[in-house]
């Protein structure tokens, strides 16, 4: 008997395909504490959750028996997804599921926001007020609609938006100008389309270098009388920030779905008039709940009857000769495309992954899929990438791949080389894997580097000058941040340097801030891995 715990309310569309297997014992257990939990999952052998029950390290280590975790939906930010991977436990969610329903109901308040139905509604249930002059909207047709994000949702808003009339432009560094057009956007630079939108869309997901991106001065660089939408992610939005663009009618008006924290008693957003609100329902239909409940129910039968694995957002489906062997290089070569997003950010139209030596005897198409997920994912939504949807999500932004291979000798038994071409610029980055399955980047641009991809790092490009080491120490030691580790390389004795700083923890913006005065410092990067 496999034992399923069912911790949130799913649709029992799902449930009954489930319940309807001799071999399946549900056992529905919801609004648990984390102690109740942590007493119920001993014998499970699955759990499903939705968006509500956060299942943390601590729950899954008490989970000796545990194969599965199932999300029905696409996030997945209330898994401890690492602490899943490191005990073999596969995560799965249900990607696309609620991508017409969050679409909808993006529309759904851009139309409210022009019209001031949730004002004008409430002014006459209440018996205020009969003033239609006061409430007097605007139309969309002919409005210029700014989204920035053209993933799956962002897409389907684009089309709907087109259906109004609306003249709709797009931002995304991972669509090309090709493929925003087939989805009725044109392509803009991020700056472009906050000062030529009538209304703006946020439909990207949520990464370190994404949140705050509403920002004072991202408001600043908006035409005034702007209308915001926000069914994404709260964190994208710096709140205060907002509230003082529309105090000062930078922003006219605002509909928040998402905030940064919820619920969200005590913003002050919810006092605001000009700033209409929604408890996160934009997944909220009957038929996106369904979808993802039978989704992820059919995703578990055919995990624990047949050993399938569908919509895996941790697990590499290998066989156990080549998981032996390639597994490292799956990690590296998904680190080594994380890298490059961060390192090199912008439009990608094609990526290049040559490999040599050994490994060049196996099918090499899991690495070279885990280099374009690195790729993806800090413009993606974590659970929308991973190795079962990421060649989707490539072919649908129009990026081109390319994988080589050859056994000529090298200086590395197996060496892993990828690029990226932006058009305007490109950028490359090597790695082995050495003794014991340790991750070495090898090369990144044109320096030669020996740096394991791990945690926190600050990439410098300086001069190499005396003094630069100790203003960088200097810096960070005043706000308390410890260097763990630190290489610099250099092509010539007192030209350009790469100098590589590994942390102890993530810096925030007024450190990099600090350290961009350094003289010899011509430019810095932070990257997570």
């Amino acid at each position: 008997m496999v034992k399923i715990l069912v911790c949130d309310d799913i649709s029992d569309k799902g449930l009954d395909i489930l319940r309807a297997d001799s071999e399946i014992g549900l056992v529905v257990k919801t609004k648990q504490t984390p102690e109740q939990l942590i007493s119920l999952v001993a014998d499970v052998d699955g759990i499903l959750v939705r968006s509500e029950t956060k299942i943390t390290a601590d729950i899954i280590n008490a989970a000796k028996k545990l194969h599965a975790v199932g999300r029905a939906g696409a996030g997945i930010d209330n898994i401890d997804v690492n602490a899943a991977t490191n005990k073999g436990i596969v995560v799965m969610n249900t990607p696309g599921g609620n991508t017409l329903s969050a679409a909808e109901h993006t529309i759904a308040m851009l139309l409210a926001l022009a019209r001031n139905i949730p004002q004008a509604y409430a002014a006459l249930k209440e018996k205020k007020e009969w003033n239609r002059k006061k409430y007097t909207g605007t139309e969309v047709n002919g409005k210029t609609l700014g989204i920035v994000g053209l993933g799956r949702v962002g897409r389907e808003v684009a089309r709907m938006a087109r259906g109004l009339g609306m003249v709709v432009i797009a931002s995304d560094p991972f669509v090309t100008p090709e493929n925003a057009g087939a989805a009725g956007a044109t392509l803009k630079e991020f700056d472009e389309l906050l000062g030529e939108s009538d209304y703006i869309s946020l439909n990207l997901s949520l990464t370190p270098q994404t949140k705050h991106i509403f920002n004072r001065e991202a408001f600043a660089k908006m035409q005034n009388g702007v209308r915001l939408i926000n069914c994404a992610r709260g964190e994208l939005i710096d709140t205060d920030a907002l509230i003082d663009a529309l105090k000062s009618g930078k922003v006219c008006a605002a509909a928040v779905d998402v905030f940064e924290k919820e619920p969200p008693f005590d913003s002050p957003l919810l006092e605001i008039d000009n700033v209409i609100v929604t408890p996160h329902l934009g997944a909220s239909t009957v038929e996106a709940q369904e979808k993802v409940a039978v989704t992820i129910a059919e995703q578990f039968l055919k995990f624990f009857k047949q050993g399938v694995i569908q919509n895996a957002v941790n697990v590499p489906m290998l066989g156990e000769q080549e998981g032996r062997v390639l597994a490292p290089y799956i990690t590296l070569g998904e680190k080594m495309g994380l890298l490059l997003a961060q390192l090199f950010p912008g439009p990608v139209h094609e990526i290049t992954i040559r490999y040599s030596g050994e490994i060049t005897n196996y099918d090499l198409s899991l690495p070279t899929i885990a280099v374009q997920k690195g790729l993806l994912t800090p413009v993606l939504d974590g659970q929308d990438v991973n190795i079962v949807n990421t060649p989707k999500l490539i072919r649908e932004r129009g990026i081109k791949i390319t994988e080589t291979h050859s056994n000529a000798p090298a200086k590395f038994t197996n060496l892993v080389v990828a690029s990226i071409d932006g058009g305007r610029q490109g950028a490359s980055v090597s790695g082995t894997v050495g003794v014991g399955s340790e991750l070495r980047i090898v090369r990144i641009g044109d320096f030669e580097v020996d740096w394991s991809p791990e945690g926190v790092t600050l990439f410098c490009h300086n001069e190499d000058k005396p003094g630069f080491i100790g203003q960088v120490g200097t810096i960070l030691g005043k706000y308390g941040v410890n260097i763990a580790s630190m290489e610099v390389s250099r092509r010539d004795k007192g030209g350009e340097a790469l100098t590589i700083i590994s942390l102890d923890s993530s810096i925030p913006e007024e450190v990099l801030a600090g350290l961009r005065k350094i003289p010899q410092l011509k430019k810095v990067l932070q990257a997570s891995l």
